[in-house]
């Protein structure tokens, strides 16, 4: 089987160019959150700013890349961590990513809302974004109702959105209030769908009597 080729030349020295841009920017916002300023990504990399723009034409296209990079490395960290463990232990691992780098999480945050209107810039990239982990969440949720590991008195949709509601509201709580542990209450809120509550073969939970 014959191997891809790597890029050479002047593709590869680009490609490097803007892996480091990103990386740069990636970290500056990591440490300053949306303040950071395209001239101390800049010079972090050794390039003038009219140079970001060879890579990257607008701000907007760089902090929408800068999330890209945070949504595959939270999802890398969760990952790992459930392959060995669960899917409690994958969620808690991603909301704990989220509390270690807080300058990203208020990037994300300001985007997010921003988004809302369909004129921002981040509006398909968010839009896409939702839909993506929707449908990724529910398909193993879906997975996890046929296996009975899982609550089944609820579509596996239904589920899915409100697991990713939970976890962006309990972001916005602790922006305000960096003493909510989130990864706590996120473990909580998945041990409602997966703990003592859950039903198997098909059986629904039947309501408290007493």
């Amino acid at each position: 089987m014959t191997k891809p080729r790597k890029p050479r030349g002047p593709y590869r020295k680009s490609a490097e160019r803007r892996e480091q841009i990103l990386q740069a920017a990636y970290e500056a916002i990591d440490e300053h959150g949306e303040r950071a300023s395209l001239q101390d990504i800049a010079d972090r990399v050794g390039v003038t700013q009219p140079a970001l723009t060879y890579y990257f034409p607008t701000r907007d296209d760089l902090l929408l890349a800068v999330l890209e990079r945070r949504d595959a490395m939270g999802k890398a960290t969760a990952a790992a961590v459930s392959t060995e463990h669960t899917m409690i232990d994958g969620m808690v691992a991603s909301a704990r990513h989220t509390t270690d780098h807080p300058g990203l999480a208020k990037l994300y945050v300001t985007l997010s809302a921003a988004a809302t209107d369909p004129a921002s810039p981040a509006y398909d990239h968010f839009r896409n974004r939702y839909r993506t982990l929707a449908d990724e969440v529910t398909r193993d949720f879906a997975t996890q109702q046929r296996l009975g590991e899982m609550r089944d008195d609820a579509p596996a949709e239904h589920l899915a959105r409100a697991l990713l509601a939970v976890l962006d509201g309990l972001q916005i709580q602790w922006m305000h209030d960096p003493t909510v542990d989130i990864a706590t209450i996120a473990e909580t809120f998945t041990r409602l769908l997966t703990g003592p509550g859950a039903t198997t073969s098909g059986a629904r939970a039947e309501p408290p009597t007493g």
